[in-house]
């Protein structure tokens, strides 16, 4: 499958008289890695949201691959599109490994291939000796990183990414990260947002949102 252009065109969202997202314009192309920063409240976790087609904004359109996405085809979008939430959003009924898995069912893959994948994705964030542990019995940290490999399994064309490593120490922060950058490095397009200075820099490409308002504070490769 061809990789999407994404594009946020003018948009906005209004909440209690106030503007979350003050016409926001937007542009990125596959292959590339953007940070979103700005203080807690700026609107980054509506933007993502509006962005992933789980928020419709009250004026403004987004588009991928140049179809706005109200149009796009849910079943095709929810098979390219893999999302980390802030608040993770595991089954707590699950085990880590179930968790992973039910993404690749839920995208009509294989049976046979299920479980194998689901570990190696587990694995690849180091919880390769975590998948039979339920949900409540893993630290916050940990239900963090089945969150990204539940995102990641399916080797989806776009992330979206709420604060991926904010429950993570130095080392682990590096292995998540090297993850979420090798979809942009594959050709797909990772967006995150974070407070983390560090985490920003890696990506290709970073912004600010204040009070709504989008702005560029690094448009390039990083140092």
């Amino acid at each position: 499958m061809t990789a999407w252009l994404l594009e946020a065109r003018q948009v906005s969202v209004r909440r209690d008289g106030r503007d979350i997202l003050s016409r926001i314009d937007l542009r990125i192309e596959p292959g590339q890695s953007v940070a979103l920063t700005g203080p807690s409240g700026s609107g980054k976790t509506t933007l993502l949201a509006v962005l992933a087609g789980l928020q419709a904004p009250d004026r403004g359109q987004v588009h991928l691959g140049g179809v706005d996405l109200a149009d796009l085809d849910p079943a095709d979008r929810h098979r390219r599109l893999g999302i980390v939430f802030q608040g993770y959003g595991l089954l707590s009924l699950l085990t880590a490994a179930e968790n992973v898995e039910l993404a690749l069912q839920v995208r009509g893959a294989p049976r046979a291939g299920v479980p194998v994948r689901a570990a190696a994705a587990l694995a690849a964030v180091g919880l390769g000796d975590r998948g039979g542990h339920l949900v409540e019995e893993l630290s916050g940290g940990e239900q963090q990183r089945v969150a990204v490999a539940r995102a990641l399994v399916a080797e989806p064309q776009l992330v979206l990414a709420d604060e991926p490593t904010a429950e993570l120490d130095e080392a682990t922060r590096a292995l998540v990260l090297a993850e979420l950058l090798q979809v942009a490095a594959a050709g797909g397009t990772l967006i995150l947002a974070t407070h983390d200075d560090g985490v920003a820099a890696a990506c290709e490409r970073q912004f600010q949102l204040v009070d709504g308002v989008l702005t560029a504070v690094r448009d390039g490769p990083p140092d």
